[in-house]
């Protein structure tokens, strides 16, 4: 089996585990709040990075002085995203969250190819303009009263191919265990410090109640599907990677209808088709003619 086709398994894994990220916050948050379901999050998953990271002898990796640039500044970018989704979830919902994320493929185009100074290619600015209507379809709603949920959570997705590209860089000095244990430990004092002074104390029922859901985001999303992203990342380009998370709104959709009873909106799935479509396009490989023109 090739580098690439493992990296493309692993994105069909973690798509599954992800697409139930929004599903299982929104829950958790109704009893304790956004940034305490993600602290306390934090807090189970360090537990199993530090298990891990025993387990496989990954601390001296951290010996490793030419890996904390990298390190540091992807615990700097994941940690305001994961922020700035949990406070967006508050105003959304599991759907919106699940397509708006998906932009990154967008943002990671513009970035890395507009901004990159490569000539854009007729195909790909084609599927630019798509995510950029099905985009505006589902942000702006027939009353035009802005969700800034919706907004916040198109942020993060901005950030996100900022990330992923550190995230690729530090993987060069270190496993995806050293990584994700390293971003959540220095994360986690300045997301209790949030947690503390924003919001409300936790009782103890209502943590009870969160922690279930909080055991599921903090295994299965954050260590599980993070452990397969920065793996598939080692074996597949930035752009393609992106690409694939277009099953993750699909199954978000689904898993939301039968968990939340949660209906799309005509709006939505009018938004999520050319969303869809356009993804498909900027990542549409380039022909041999077209590879030599620019």
């Amino acid at each position: 089996m090739t580098r690439v086709r493992e990296g493309e398994l692993l994105m069909v894994g973690l798509s599954i585990l992800e697409s139930w990220f929004p599903i299982l916050s929104i829950v958790a948050m109704s009893y304790i709040g956004a940034l305490h379901t993600y602290m306390y999050s934090l807090v189970i998953a360090f537990f199993f990075y530090m298990a891990i990271m025993y387990k496989r002898k990954r601390f001296q990796e951290l010996k490793n002085k030419n890996a904390y640039k990298d390190l540091l500044l992807t615990t700097f970018w994941i940690t305001t995203i994961f922020i700035l989704i949990f406070i967006g979830l508050r105003y959304t919902t599991a759907g919106n969250m699940a397509v708006i994320v998906f932009l990154q493929v967008l943002f990671s185009y513009l970035y890395f190819n507009v901004l990159g100074k490569e000539k854009m290619d007729k195909i790909h600015l084609i599927g630019a303009i798509f995510m950029t209507i099905g985009a505006l379809i589902i942000l702006i709603p027939n009353d035009m009263n802005l969700n800034k949920g919706d907004w916040l959570i198109l942020l993060a997705s901005a950030m996100a191919p900022i990330v992923n590209l550190y995230q690729k860089r530090a993987r060069v000095y270190c496993s995806a265990e050293t990584i994700l244990g390293f971003r959540t430990v220095v994360g986690f004092p300045f997301v209790a410090a949030l947690a503390y002074f924003l919001e409300p104390a936790v009782h103890y029922e209502n943590f009870m109640s969160a922690l279930p859901y909080l055991f599921l985001i903090a295994i299965g999303i954050y260590v599980a599907a993070k452990i397969m992203w920065i793996e598939a990342l080692n074996r597949m380009s930035i752009t393609k990677l992106s690409a694939m998370l277009a099953l993750l709104p699909l199954f978000t959709l689904f898993f939301a209808y039968l968990y939340l009873d949660e209906i799309p909106e005509f709006r939505q799935m009018m938004g999520i088709l050319p969303v869809l479509l356009g993804g498909y396009l900027i990542t549409k490989p380039l022909s041999k003619k077209n590879v030599a023109t620019i």
